[in-house]
C-alpha cells in the first residue's frame, strides 16, 4: 500500500503533462438489474507498455453464489510487438489502487490533523480505504455504518491487522463526527444519494468511491454545491460519477492537476472537498508494475506461454510441422477442417 500511494503520487504529475494514452473506459451496461463488463486501457510512452483490465460489476454476486461484487483482470503488453507480458488477477490490485487514490487525494485536500474516519459502505472496498488512508493520518476512531448489519460487523474482524478502534454507529454520527467520510457503497441507480450531508463539519473531507453507473449516486448535489469537488478522470465523472450532477463549470480541477499544484489546494483543508472516484486505468497500470516487481524479488508467480510463437512466423502449422514426418504433417494438417 505505501508503494501504491508513493507510486500514483509520482504516476499523476507526470500522466498531467498529457504525454500518456488514457482512453475513457468502455464496455457493456444495464441499469436494472446494474451490470457491468467493462475495459479499461493505458499505454505509458516512456516504455511503450500497455495495460488493460477487464472489470465485472455485478452487486448481486456475493449474496448468489459468493463471488466479489467486482472481478477483473489485468493484462500488460509491449506496445511495440503486441507481445503480452504478464497477466493478473485485479480485484486486489483494483481494491489496492483505489484506496490508494483516496489516500493521495486526502493528503491534499483533508484537514492535515483528521482522526476520525468515517465509512458508509462496509464490504471489500471499505477495508483498503481504511488501510491507505491509516497509512498516512493518524486516526484515531473508525466509524462505520452499512445496511447490511452484517458487513458492518463483520469489518472489525476483516481489518484486526491495522489495530484501529472500530466502532458501528448510526448514519447520523458517522456524518456528524468524520473528518474524512469514504462511500463505497452498492446503491442502485436512482435510488441514491446514501448521506444526508446535513451535519457534516465545515472542513470534512469525502473520498466518493460507489458510483460508477449514470444515475448511481452518493451525495447529495447539496453537498456537492459547497463543496470543491475534485475528479479523477472528469470524462468518466460526468457519465457515472457524482460530477454527472454539475455543471461543467461547478467542477474543480482533476485529482492529476491537484497533485501537481498542491500548494494552491492547502486553503482547501479548513473547507469542504469531494474526490470523486471513478477508477484509472494507469492506477491499474501501475498497480500490477507494483505486483510484478514484488512477484519477482519473492520469487513467486508462474511463467506459462499463452502466445503461440512459431519457429517459421509465416507458417500457424510449424507446431506440428516441426514434430512430426513430412507425409503425417499432410495428413494431420488436412483434418483441421
Amino acid at each position: 500500500m505505501d508503494k501504491m500511494i508513493a507510486g500514483l503520487t509520482e504516476a499523476f504529475k507526470v500522466a498531467a503533462g498529457g504525454l500518456n494514452e488514457h482512453p475513457p473506459r468502455a464496455g457493456f451496461q444495464t441499469i436494472q438489474p446494474p451490470s457491468v463488463l467493462e475495459w479499461m486501457p493505458y499505454k505509458r510512452q516512456t516504455d511503450q507498455s500497455v495495460a488493460i483490465k477487464v472489470v465485472a460489476y455485478q452487486p448481486k454476486n456475493s449474496e448468489a453464489i459468493g463471488l466479489p461484487t467486482i472481478v477483473a483482470n489485468i493484462s500488460l503488453y509491449d506496445y511495440t510487438t503486441g507481445h503480452l507480458l504478464a497477466i493478473s488477477d485485479g480485484n486486489i490490485l483494483t481494491a489496492i489502487r483505489t484506496g490508494a487514490a483516496s489516500a493521495v487525494a486526502s493528503n491534499i485536500l483533508a484537514h492535515p490533523e483528521s482522526s476520525t474516519l468515517g465509512l458508509v459502505g462496509a464490504g471489500a472496498q471499505a477495508v483498503t480505504q481504511l488501510h491507505a488512508l491509516s497509512r498516512v493520518f493518524a486516526l484515531e476512531q473508525v466509524l462505520v455504518y452499512d445496511i447490511d448489519p452484517d458487513a458492518s460487523r463483520s469489518l472489525p474482524l476483516r481489518t484486526d491487522f491495522l489495530g484501529l478502534p472500530i466502532r458501528i454507529c448510526s448514519l447520523e454520527e458517522v456524518e456528524r463526527e468524520a473528518d474524512i467520510l469514504c462511500t463505497a457503497t452498492t446503491v442502485e441507480p436512482g435510488a441514491g444519494p446514501v448521506i444526508r450531508g446535513e451535519a457534516l463539519k465545515p472542513h470534512v473531507h469525502i473520498n466518493a468511491v460507489g458510483a460508477d453507473l449514470p444515475g448511481k449516486i452518493e451525495l447529495p448535489l447539496s453537498v456537492l454545491k459547497t463543496s470543491l469537488v475534485c475528479p479523477d478522470f472528469p470524462e468518466q465523472a460526468v457519465v457515472e460519477g457524482e460530477c454527472q450532477q454539475l455543471e461543467k463549470s461547478e467542477i474543480g480541477p482533476d485529482l492529476l492537476e491537484v497533485v501537481r499544484r498542491v500548494p494552491e489546494f492547502k486553503s482547501w483543508q479548513q473547507r469542504r472537498t469531494v474526490f470523486d472516484s471513478t477508477g484509472m486505468a494507469l492506477e491499474d497500470h501501475l498497480a500490477l508494475e507494483i505486483m510484478l516487481k514484488l512477484v519477482e524479488s519473492e520469487g513467486l508467480g508462474e511463467r506459462i506461454e499463452l502466445e503461440y510463437c512459431p519457429t517459421d512466423s509465416q507458417n500457424p502449422y510449424d507446431f506440428i510441422c516441426s514434430t512430426l514426418p513430412r507425409e503425417a504433417d499432410r495428413e494431420q494438417i488436412a483434418s483441421f477442417s
